[in-house]
This record gives C-alpha cells, sequence and structure tokens, in this order.
C-alpha cells in the first residue's frame, strides 16, 4: 500500500474511542441569530487536554517501549514524505492512551457474556487495549524467538516486515491472540497517533496533517470558502496553540 493512502486510511478512525482532535474554543462562537428574534447562542466551553510529556513513560516498561517502536516504525517507516512513527511521537501517543480510559475499555461494555460477533461488529474480544499490549507484545516476542532464536527488536528490516505481513494476513496464533487480530490493534493506533492533535503526543511538529494537508483545530473555514480553485496552503493550528492563546 502506498503510504499516503495507507495515512489517509487513518482518517477513518476519528471515532474509535482515543483522543478527538478538533476542539471549539471558549468563546469562540458568539452569533446573533436575526430569524430567532435576535438571541444569543454561545458555544459550550470545552476544557483543553494536558499536553502529553513525552519525557514521561506512563504505561509501558522499557521492554515494551522499545518493541512498540520498532513495530511502528515499520507500520510507518521516515521515508521521503515524513519522518518514522516513532519520530513522530507515536509511541509516545499510544503510551498515554493506555495508561488513561482508552486503555481501560472505558468507553465501551466489557462484562460479557463474550460471543464470536460478525465483521461488522467489530472486534468483540474481553481484553481492554492495555491488556492486549501487555499479552500480546509478550506473546509476539515469545513467539517471534521461538522461530528466529532473535527478538523481533533484533530482527532485520525486512525480516520484520515479512513478520508483520504474516501477522496481518492471520498466518500465526499466539496463546491469547489471533495474530490478525492484534495486528490490526497496532495498525489502528499507529494510524491514530500519526494524525491525532499533538497534545496528545502524537503528530509532532503536525507532521502528519502538513503530510496530508489538513488544517488541524481551526474553528472557521469563511475566509477560505469562496476561494476556488485555489491551492490554499493553509497553515495547521494544534490545540496547544489555543492553549498559549
Amino acid at each position: 500500500m502506498k503510504r499516503r493512502s495507507f495515512i489517509k486510511a487513518g482518517l477513518i478512525l476519528a471515532g474509535t474511542g482515543t483522543a478527538a482532535s478538533i476542539f471549539t474554543p471558549a468563546g469562540a462562537a458568539e452569533r446573533k441569530n436575526v430569524l430567532n428574534g435576535g438571541k444569543i447562542w454561545r458555544a459550550k466551553e470545552t476544557p483543553l487536554p494536558t499536553p502529553a510529556d513525552p519525557t514521561q513513560r506512563l504505561f509501558f516498561n522499557e521492554r515494551e517501549y522499545a518493541l512498540v517502536t520498532a513495530i511502528f516504525d515499520r507500520l510507518i517507516p521516515a521515508d521521503e514524505l515524513s519522518v518514522s512513527a516513532s519520530q513522530a511521537g507515536c509511541v509516545v501517543f499510544i503510551d498515554n492512551q493506555l495508561a488513561g480510559d482508552y486503555g481501560k475499555a472505558k468507553w465501551k461494555y466489557n462484562q460479557g457474556p463474550f460471543e464470536n460477533g460478525t465483521e461488522s461488529q467489530g472486534n468483540q474480544s474481553p481484553y481492554s487495549p492495555a491488556e492486549t499490549y501487555r499479552k500480546g507484545l509478550q506473546e509476539l516476542d515469545t513467539h517471534c524467538t521461538r522461530l528466529f532464536n532473535k527478538s523481533f527488536t533484533e530482527l532485520s528490516h525486512d525480516m520484520q516486515d515479512a513478520y508483520l505481513e504474516k501477522m496481518e494476513s492471520g498466518e500465526f496464533t499466539y496463546p491469547t491472540f489471533n495474530s490478525e487480530v492484534l495486528f490490526g490493534q497496532f495498525l489502528a493506533n499507529v494510524q491514530e497517533g500519526f494524525l491525532a492533535d499533538p497534545i496528545y503526543g502524537g503528530n509532532r511538529n503536525m507532521v502528519g496533517w502538513r503530510m496530508i494537508g489538513f488544517p488541524g483545530a481551526r474553528y472557521d473555514y469563511r475566509d477560505y470558502a469562496p476561494l476556488k480553485g485555489q491551492k490554499l496552503n493553509i497553515e495547521p493550528i494544534s490545540i496547544i496553540q489555543l492553549l498559549k492563546a
């Protein structure tokens, strides 16, 4: 899959449970609607999140962090279009997410009974994302060591790519997870980290947004609406900039 298509595919993940990227700044919308008798509508104030600290490890231990870095950097490697996933902060992003409500799966019912759902029903695993990473990384690395007598992090890039391709096709079965399910978890999260607002630790310097031309957390586009057939070159804006305003 071409890199740009691969990243754009991640745009459909906006509603998957990790942090949303567009916020309405407090007081940004205050309009007088003449048709409704001049009533004033004010946007609800949205508390801004605390920026992720890339120097702090919140969930992963050293071994897990190294494994996720190696996996993510093969899913989004550095090339002529952008930096790698880890350079863009994707590992910091998921480390923070797994330490919070997303990692605990507070966004979904998880009490059972657990059944094998249809494909359209999505992941029916009883494990939270945090449990999936903790168990899955260990099982992946144990399996890889048995196959090659090397950890995944010790394999060449070509061998890592070949291993991940077999994971994606479901050729491996780990003690707890089907490899296709585990690969899907990694793929979804690295895409989210590459495209989420930088305040959550990923998309460092808005590298993902700049690559696909996404303007970021802008509230108002009225100045651009009349400009048709022109290359706009809109500079993206992060929620971090709203905190500094």
